[in-house]
């Protein structure tokens, strides 16, 4: 058996949690009628019943702040949106520049073009570690047949056909 080696550095142990593939979502909502969001890889199904998703925030997250008390919309982006993900990841500037989007009708925001759409709410935060994991009830959704965008290993990729 290989040795394990133990946790010496963040860097060690983002590569290591990079070997697992992951969907990217984007969560957006309208405040004073202009568009915020956020591109979020740690998106898990929860339950079905009540339907819930969940996602992890770090906690120095400027944007969280403003978008939890709101209607969320959550996109999971599909094949090819690389760069609306790179623009709502951005630190600075405007998230939504060239990225089409349309508003839901309490508020909510999806990407244009997305595999999916879930109209959400927060139902409950849970701190952990440096991050805060939100759980979303679902609401509405919305689902097309376009493969997802995934992130595996700090690239974007496609799934095979």
């Amino acid at each position: 058996m290989t040795s394990l080696q133990p946790v010496t550095s963040e860097s060690r142990l983002r590569e290591a949690f990079g070997c697992f593939p992951s969907g990217v979502t984007a969560v957006c909502a309208l405040i004073d009628g202009v568009p915020h969001g956020m591109a979020a890889s740690s998106f898990t199904s929860v339950s079905l019943a009540p339907p819930l998703v969940s996602l992890c925030i770090q906690r120095t997250s400027a944007t969280w702040p403003r978008l939890r008390d709101r209607r969320l919309g959550l996109s999971v982006l599909a094949e090819g949106q690389d760069d609306a993900c790179r623009r709502l990841s951005a630190r600075q500037g405007d998230r939504f520049h060239g990225v089409s989007w349309q508003a839901g009708a309490d508020g909510s925001v999806f990407i244009t073009g997305s595999s999916a759409w879930l109209e959400c709410s927060l139902a409950e935060e849970v701190p952990a570690g440096d991050h805060l994991i939100a759980l979303l009830r679902i609401h509405g959704l919305h689902t097309a047949e376009t493969p997802p965008l995934v992130f595996h290993g700090s690239r974007f990729r496609r799934l095979a056909a």
